[in-house]
């Protein structure tokens, strides 16, 4: 967003201002959006998640419950897609 910069900040205090609306910990938030993401089938985002997810106290067998937790809904490539993506980010030291 370097030519836009001003859309980049609005987005980051969207951002900022959802995370704040609620009981949620950030935690908990990643692990939703890793879910989002999944059902989405949106790679990038979700391994920013994974990554985000890790930073905020995940373990990885929650993030890995969060991406089986969507199998039956999105579908079985999706959710080993998604498998792959994250394991991608585990390997990287996320």
């Amino acid at each position: 967003m370097a030519k836009f910069p001003h859309l980049g900040n609005a987005h980051e205090a969207i951002a900022k201002a959802v995370d704040q609306a609620g009981p949620l910990a950030a935690k908990d938030l990643s692990l939703i959006k890793i879910g989002i993401c999944l059902g989405a089938g949106l790679e990038s985002a979700l391994r920013s998640h994974v990554r985000r997810g890790l930073q905020h106290g995940a373990s990885k067998a929650e993030i890995e419950q969060a991406i089986l937790a969507g199998m039956n809904t999105v579908g079985f490539p999706r959710t080993v897609a998604g498998w792959a993506w994250a394991n991608e980010q585990f390997h990287r030291g996320a």
